[in-house]
C-alpha cells in the first residue's frame, strides 16, 4: 500500500515508514535473521527491531527525528551567546 504525499515537497511514505527507513529495516533484518541462524546473535535483531519502533512516522515526525534534534540541540551543536556592554 503506497500513500501518496499530500504535499509533494514532503517524503513518500509506505505503511508508518519513509521509503529510506523501510530499506534500512529490511536489510538490518536480512542481517540480523542471518546472524541469528548462523552463530545465534541476538542483539542485530533488537537493534532493527528498535529502530523499527523509533522511525515510525505520523503527521511528518518520528521518534527517531525527536531524539536527533534533541540530542544536537542539548548536547551536539549548543549555542553560546555572550552579552556585553558596549560603551557608546
Amino acid at each position: 500500500m503506497y500513500i501518496y504525499p499530500d504535499n509533494l515537497k514532503s517524503k513518500a511514505v509506505m505503511w508508518l515508514w519513509e521509503l529510506r527507513d523501510i530499506g534500512i529495516i529490511a536489510i538490518g533484518a536480512i542481517v540480523s535473521i542471518v546472524a541469528l541462524t548462523q552463530v545465534g546473535i541476538y542483539v542485530l535483531l533488537l537493534i532493527t527491531a528498535v529502530y523499527a519502533f523509533l522511525a515510525i512516522r505520523l503527521d511528518d515526525t518520528s521518534i527517531l527525528k525527536f531524539l536527533k534534534n534533541s540530542y544536537s540541540f542539548f548536547i551536539g551543536k549548543m549555542q553560546v551567546y555572550e552579552w556585553r556592554l558596549t560603551e557608546e
